[in-house]
């Protein structure tokens, strides 16, 4: 029987192919000349040689980059301490730069994400974005992470607005949810009543809805409400809220009408008050 053929004829023209001998190679397992094993085999070529003392390390001044958007990768803090150093001093945009959890953002507005009582509730960042100020942290008092939080209401909308409510139910989202993230411990809340028109005063149906939001920690955890320059107006409204505010809650609330008898009661290093409010 004829050999068969080793090469493929694309031509028409058969040529010999040509042949390549490997050398034979010894796979025992000492190393004798010719063996895997032998050092001429395990010698390592001159140009892979690496000396790990020439190899460059990053400072610890070099910061690391996303190669995607560009941001510095830092380290993050959790805690209410770090939270409130990292607040601008003229806002109170607790979410950084307002962008979703993804960094997404649906039909051209900014969204977040957050659990108010175990339950899932998203606030449009972009329709309060100028009213984020009503909320800001104070600083600390007294011993340990004793929360000092400022509530300005001359920065709430006005309620000539056409998107008023729908502004009002994600603001009231936005302070319930601040107070989580501020609150560590015992805190106390200073209201500036001062230097807000009657169009501008919150709702009592606002006000007992975030009452009633609160969960019971916060509640429990919360030392005094401080209400500087009250009007006539607030009191009513507290005296109407009286049956559905617990007895505890009520005894809280302190009136005081000067800054200089608030800086009695707080240290004031700290605390963001308007200028509308200082005049």
């Amino acid at each position: 029987t004829p050999a068969p053929p080793n090469t493929l004829n694309f031509n028409g023209a058969h040529r010999k192919r040509k042949t390549l001998v490997a050398p034979e190679i010894n796979i025992s397992l000492d190393q004798s000349e010719g063996s895997i094993l032998s050092d001429d085999f395990l010698d390592t070529p001159d140009d892979l040689d690496i000396n790990v003392d020439d190899i460059e390390t990053p400072d610890e001044t070099d910061s690391l980059e996303f190669l995607g958007n560009g941001n510095e990768l830092e380290w993050e803090d959790d805690t209410p301490v770090a939270t409130a150093k990292n607040m601008p001093g003229d806002s109170a945009d607790l979410f950084g730069d307002g962008g979703t959890e993804d960094g997404s953002a649906t039909n051209g507005r900014l969204w977040r994400t957050v659990i108010i009582g175990e339950q899932e509730h998203r606030i449009d960042l972009q329709m309060i974005k100028p009213y984020m100020r009503v909320v800001t942290h104070g600083g600390y008092y007294g011993e340990g992470l004793n929360a000092i939080i400022v509530f300005a209401a001359c920065y709430l909308p006005d309620s000539n607005l056409a998107d008023y409510h729908y502004i009002m139910e994600n603001l009231f989202l936005y302070v319930i949810s601040s107070l989580e993230l501020l609150v560590a411990e015992d805190y106390m809340i200073v209201y500036l009543n001062g230097a807000t028109p009657r169009r501008r005063m919150p709702g009592l149906g606002w006000l007992k809805k975030c009452y009633q939001m609160i969960d019971r920690r916060l509640r429990k955890n919360l030392k005094a409400l401080i209400i500087v320059h009250p009007s006539w107006f607030i009191r009513t409204v507290l005296a109407i809220s009286r049956p559905f505010i617990s007895v505890k809650f009520i005894n809280k609330i302190q009136y005081v009408h000067s800054l200089e008898e608030l800086e009695q009661l707080i240290p004031m290093e700290h605390v963001q008050i308007p200028d509308c409010v200082l005049q």
